[in-house]
């Protein structure tokens, strides 16, 4: 088979069916191999970054995903949301088919080029966003795919392809090759003896669980871990629905000291903390207000251990947790719940507002459900949601990317067609990807959408010194109407009051087709969480203003001292000064 045939069956081997992309004249014999694979199917996106969102959201639910871009300005316009799932772990290849090999040699400036010429540019910079990168030639395509999957495999995160145009065509040998890996038994044993030795001479323990777990594929490990042993639980915001919240032992969310002080308490109590799969990040774990640091915990990431500061490297996470959840004692700690999500009020014909809103999708969601939400205040209303059992939620807390779940959304889809997508969108995210709307109708897919209308930027309005900055407006749009516009099968209303919310919700439930639900809301309208974060973060920002304030003073008054002292220069005793202070 030719080069672009084998990489497409390798692709779809590891259960990517659908590839993502935009056509352009490199990329046609790549495309081509996708059609001509009886198991695969491309899919047209509307621009490229909206096809790198949307493989980021088929990995997420399958595994893996794949983007497919032409040379320069397609796989630049998809940098962006490479490097969100790099930032994010998700295993994203991004294939690009570029020049022939010849047109490459000999510096011929062909179109999407740079005008000084550099056909290796694009790669360079995506060395930077990518696990690995190669550029295949005539001689390393067959050794140059093996290593690169071998990455993908077993580290999880984007890689990426470039295939000159010749090449893609060339015949290659199709030998199997095992991509697989194993743990390192010897330093497996080990990690696990020092952190089970760590966890038996503790009082208080703790699992601190988040999304790395997940894209690692051990949540099984992870609850078994849980169960067996009785710890405490508790996880990060992109970590919920990792826990069977059915567990005795499961504390809720951490939110810091800003909802579900039982977790809080346990956290920063606790003299064995052990974190899987963290992503310490300040949305993520609101704020950095946690006491531990890399050499004083257990810290199980997804091929690689750290117990107190020392690393056991090459070992897989699922690996680590089975062998815990094999030979742990179980024992009974002391825990606590704590109850801080929404209540569910009667629906009246008031104005909506976000605690009612997240109150009312709290109680729409049902096991199974794939959930999708942008960034924004947005993330502070579903944090607080009491989620079913059986529950997928999926929340860009690290990268955040304003306009990243509504492709997103258009993946998870397509990968798991059986299953109820709902997207949570605000208004300013969903206007710069809301084209790949039209996707979803054109390939049949029936999620249901909740754009928030809330007419601009409001988390950017509330963090600004005046609410009413005019660079936080943002083109007006009828939603409900712009869901018409294209062709396919599409259900679409604008609710303003409880009333009207409640009974679109319960529509959505019976339509066998894509629903867009408008929801109207008050710019200044934001949920309890997001007012609480912003007050400290405001009280944090006086306290930084008076620091520095001081510090100016400091200089100031040294600049004086030292200006009147011609032993030494000026520059030399004012960074003296700074360095003793």
């Amino acid at each position: 088979m030719n080069t672009a045939e084998y990489l497409v069956k390798k692709l779809e081997e590891l259960g990517i069916i659908e590839f993502f992309g935009v056509p352009g004249d490199y990329n046609f014999n790549i495309i081509r191999a996708i059609d001509n694979n009886s198991s695969t199917k491309w899919i047209g996106c509307t621009n490229e970054l909206n096809a790198a969102y949307a493989a980021d959201g088929y990995a997420r639910q399958r595994g893996y995903g794949a983007v497919v871009t032409t040379f320069g300005v397609g796989e630049l316009s998809a940098i962006n949301g490479i490097a969100g799932s790099y930032a994010e772990n998700v295993p994203v290849i991004h294939i690009v088919g570029v020049p022939t090999t010849n047109s490459i040699a000999s510096k011929k400036l062909l179109h999407h080029n740079l005008f000084n010429l550099d056909s290796f540019a694009y790669v360079n910079a995506y060395e930077h966003v990518t696990e690995t990168t190669a550029f295949l030639n005539r001689d390393n395509s067959k050794l140059e795919i093996d290593r690169v999957l071998k990455i993908f495999i077993k580290y999880k995160k984007p890689v990426y392809i470039a295939i000159p145009v010749d090449i893609a065509q060339m015949e290659i040998s199709s030998r199997e090759v095992d991509y697989s890996w194993s743990s390192d038994e010897e330093v497996l044993n080990r990690a696990v003896k020092n952190i089970l030795e760590k966890i038996n001479n503790s009082s208080k323990p703790v699992i601190l669980a988040d999304v790395l777990t997940k894209r690692y594929d051990s949540k099984i490990e992870l609850n078994e871990f849980i169960a067996k042993s009785g710890i405490p639980a508790t996880n990060f915001l992109m970590g919920i629905g990792l826990i069977d919240k059915e567990f005795s032992n499961y504390l809720g969310t951490y939110f810091s000291k800003y909802k579900n002080p039982v977790a809080q308490k346990f956290l920063e109590s606790t003299d064995c903390l052990i974190a899987v799969g963290t992503v310490y990040t300040e949305l993520n774990s609101f704020g950095f207000d946690l006491p531990y640091k890399i050499n004083s915990h257990i810290a199980i990431y997804g091929t690689y251990t750290y117990v107190d500061g020392v690393k056991y490297d090459n070992i897989k996470m699922s690996d680590v947790l089975e062998n815990l959840a094999e030979n742990i004692e179980h024992k009974v700690f002391l825990s606590e719940k704590n109850n801080y999500c929404y209540e569910n009020t009667p629906a009246t014909t008031n104005k909506l507002t976000s605690e009612y809103i997240y109150s009312r999708i709290q109680e729409f969601f049902k096991d199974n459900d794939i959930f999708y939400s942008d960034i924004g205040v947005i993330t502070q209303g579903v944090a607080t949601i009491d989620y079913p059992s059986k529950f997928d939620f999926n929340l860009q807390a690290l990268w955040a990317s304003i306009g990243w779940a509504t492709p997103a959304a258009f993946g998870a889809a397509l990968a798991c067609p059986k299953n109820r997508v709902i997207l949570l969108t605000g208004d300013g995210a969903h206007q710069v990807s809301a084209m790949e709307l039209g996707n979803m109708l054109r390939y049949g897919l029936k999620p249901i959408i909740i754009v928030l209308n809330n007419n601009g930027y409001s988390l950017e309005r509330v963090l600004s010194n005046d609410d009413n900055d005019n660079f936080n407006d943002i083109v007006k749009v009828n939603y409900s109407k712009f869901a018409r516009v294209f062709e396919g099968d599409v259900w679409a209303i604008k609710v303003e009051t409880e009333d009207d919310f409640d009974k679109a919700l319960k529509v959505s439930q019976i339509m066998n087709k894509l629903c867009y639900i408008e929801v109207v809301t008050s710019e200044l309208d934001i949920p309890e969480l997001t007012t609480s974060l912003i007050k400290n973060l405001n009280i944090a920002s006086k306290a930084d203003v008076k620091q520095e304030n001081t510090v100016v003073m400091k200089i100031r008054e040294e600049s004086v001292k030292i200006k009147n002292n011609n032993n030494l220069s000026f520059n030399t005793k004012i960074h003296e000064s700074l360095r003793k202070d």
